[in-house]
């Protein structure tokens, strides 16, 4: 089975999802408690080492109570 892996969009998403935290003043650990997974796999999301599931990405945005638009950028949304 060949995985699909976007490495710059990870990164991207990671990015964002940083910038989003560091804009609500939140730690890793905070949201990673929030959102119920752990702090390294924040951290790894941040990263963009790891190619996160859309239910740990809904987890995310719902505990900084945040849009997909924050993470994704609206050109990859269209």
């Amino acid at each position: 089975m060949h995985k699909v892996r976007d490495i710059e969009l990870l990164v991207m998403f990671g990015e964002n999802l940083k910038n989003a935290r560091l804009a609500r003043n939140f730690t890793q650990e905070y949201l990673a408690e929030e959102a119920g997974i752990s702090q390294v796999q924040v951290a790894r999301i941040e990263k963009g080492r790891l190619n996160t599931s859309i239910s740990t990405a809904y987890a995310l945005m719902k505990a900084l109570k945040a849009e997909a638009h924050e993470f994704f950028g609206t050109e990859h949304l269209k």
